[in-house]
This record gives structure tokens, sequence and C-alpha cells, in this order.
């Protein structure tokens, strides 16, 4: 494992991103992504176009809740296929989108009426539900255990990071979460989930 440090403060390189603009991912067909992105996870689709690249694709733009942009090739000739994604180095293993704690029960109950299988865990610091879309890539549905100022929350986590290295814990856990919290005098607010395991591997 590295030794690098973890911190919030900005790194020595030449230049810093402001944020995450759009991901693009291969899609199958546009009345399948749609039916998953918009029509389930409430993504509205904000622009559609040729693929610039290659016009034999259609290229569809959602926005993701933020402002920030999920954007999908598209061509009508291609199926579908719920099998799990194989994920080489290099390859993508999951997306994961926020949505709101105090709706994470419905967001569960829509995954079941739309017939896609979930996994929910505890993570410690935040709370997730995963399931796959309609191409078996990983979509992971997370929510935050506490409302962190989204201008915070690296700097919550590398603190939480730091009390986690000194208390000698495999991995960050609520109570960490809480004491970094605590440290930095941020005022958050819990959310209330349901109890669940943490999924971690205990080999």
């Amino acid at each position: 494992m590295t030794d690098e440090p973890v911190t919030a403060d900005p790194p020595d390189s030449p230049f810093r991103t402001t944020g995450v603009d759009h991901v693009t991912i291969w899609g199958s067909n546009a009345e399948d992504t749609i039916a998953f992105y918009r029509d389930l996870l409430g993504m509205p689709l904000v622009l559609r176009q040729p693929n610039l690249d290659d016009r034999r694709q259609t290229h569809l733009f959602f926005d993701i809740g933020d402002g920030r942009l999920l954007t999908v090739f598209v061509n009508p000739d291609r199926e579908s296929n719920r099998g799990r994604q194989p994920t080489p180095t290099g390859g993508v293993h999951h997306l994961a989108f926020s949505v709101d704690p105090g709706e994470f029960e419905e967001v569960l109950t829509a995954l079941d009426d739309a017939g896609h299988g979930y996994n929910v865990f505890d993570r410690g610091i935040f709370y997730s539900a995963y399931t796959t879309d309609h191409n078996g890539l990983v979509i992971e549905l997370a929510t935050d255990k506490y409302d962190v100022p989204a201008d915070r929350r690296g700097e919550v986590l590398a603190k939480a990071q730091e009390i986690r290295e000194e208390a000698g814990a495999e991995f960050a856990e609520e109570e960490h979460l809480e004491a970094a919290l605590d440290e930095l005098g941020i005022e958050a607010t819990a959310a209330e989930l349901p109890d669940a395991a943490t999924g971690a591997d205990t080999r």
C-alpha cells in the first residue's frame, strides 16, 4: 500500500480540476437507455444529437441532478445485455450517483418494481444500494449519512481518514466521520437510514 499522504490540501500539480463535467459510456439502444436513466433514475434527457465522431450513433445527454452530465452513445442496432460487464484494468467498475437519504426506501421500491435486483450496504461513512443498468454496468445509488456541505466534503473525508489511521481501524466508519465533523466544527444532521451489512471483504 502506498504511503502517500491523504489530505484535502491542494497538491503541487500544474493545475487542478474544478469538478466533473460529464462521464460518457457506451450504451445499447436509445429506448432502453432512456427507460433506465430517465424513467427509472429520474435523470432528465437534456440533449440528443449525433455522435460527432461517428454519425451512425446518437449521443444522449442526461442531467444527473446537479448540472453535471452522464452522456451515452447509442445505436438502434445494439441490443441490451443485462449480464455483468467485465472489468479489466483500466475499465469502469461502477458509476455512483447521489440520492436523497429521505427517499432511500422509495429508491429500493422503484428498483424492485422495475425488476432490477440490488444489494444495500452501510459503508460506514455513507450508505449505498448497488444495482445494474440494462447493460450490466454496476450502478451505485449512494446517500450521505450526514448533510455535509459539498464544499467541505473532501476536508471531512480526509479528517475521517486521519482519525481512522490513529485508531488503527481497517476502514473509515461512522464514528470516524462523526469525530471528523466534531473536530472541524461542522454541524451536520444525521439521516435516518435502515440497518445494513457493511459488505466488507473478510478474507
